[in-house]
């Protein structure tokens, strides 16, 4: 029931069809008597820093999430941000500081990190190898670091984009040890595919999943399709895995600690989302 007393989170992008937060949340919200609604709102790129402030005018508004095409747009219009935001050169969640400043934060990288460690795998010492330097390769890899990742291959088509997040680990964490230019596997506790490759059987995959230890842990983020080929052929290797989807449910806990608001586990939600594939 909307009223006089309903706060606002703002789900910002453009377009806004394939937006999936909305289902998640008002369920839950509605589950537990949060007087909070997650509503979309879609804005091109040249509105948006204006947009951006003028939501934050609100008296009524608990924050915004934030996705394409304006996560590292948002990052510059911040008064400030976490290592998260600056190692990944984006920002997807808003809140306004009790002085009026506007705080941002990435969570994208914490739903993966929260999911692997639910299932068990210990970050602090580990090793990790990301493929796939965009946006979201560079979320996980932030949240790597934070969760005490001391070794990070990382691999991109770009190297210029994988040599880039490399230079912002250093500059954030000085002890990290960073490798660019392989994608080969061995040794690593964590694999992690950040690309669309290895979606369908028959694909191209990202790494040789022969080289892949069955005591390593693979992740896939990927949500379109659940059980990928990529993630097919590390489970025939042996090793533990994480789909695409866990990332997405794994996060919004974390969300709603940085709303203040009451949090909740991946299953809860995964029980209550009104979610169309």
């Amino acid at each position: 029931m909307i009223n006089g007393n309903t706060e606002l989170i703002a789900h910002i992008g453009y377009p806004t069809h394939a937006f999936k937060s909305p289902m998640i949340y008002n369920p839950y919200f509605e589950k537990v008597g949060v007087n909070t609604m997650v509503v979309p709102m879609g804005c091109q790129a040249d509105d948006y820093p204006a947009f951006l402030k003028a939501v934050f005018s609100l008296t009524n508004i608990r924050g915004a999430l934030i996705t394409m095409p304006h996560k590292v747009t948002t990052v510059g219009l911040m008064d400030s941000v976490t290592p998260n935001v600056k190692v990944a050169g984006a920002c997807n969640a808003v809140k306004r500081l009790p002085n009026g400043q506007l705080f941002g934060d990435m969570f994208d990288g914490e739903g993966f990190v929260r999911g692997v460690r639910r299932k068990g795998l210990t970050l602090t010492g580990a090793s990790a190898l990301v493929v796939g330097t965009g946006g979201v390769g560079c979320a996980i890899a932030a949240s790597l670091a934070a969760a005490g990742v001391t070794t990070m291959g990382l691999y991109d088509v770009n190297t210029a984009s994988a040599q880039t997040l490399a230079d912002r680990l250093h500059a954030n964490y000085a002890d990290i040890t960073v490798k660019t230019g392989s994608n080969d596997p061995a040794g690593f506790d964590l694999v992690v595919n950040a690309t669309p490759m290895g979606m369908n059987d028959g694909d191209p995959l990202p790494i040789d999943c022969t080289r892949l230890a069955p005591s390593t842990f693979v992740g896939e983020v990927v949500m379109k399709t659940e059980m990928t080929a990529f993630l097919k052929a590390a489970q025939a290797q042996g090793c533990r895995i994480q789909v695409g989807t866990d990332m997405l449910f794994e996060q919004i806990p974390a969300y709603l600690e940085f709303f203040d608001l009451p949090t909740t586990t991946p299953d809860m939600l995964r029980a209550l989302a009104q979610l169309k594939y």
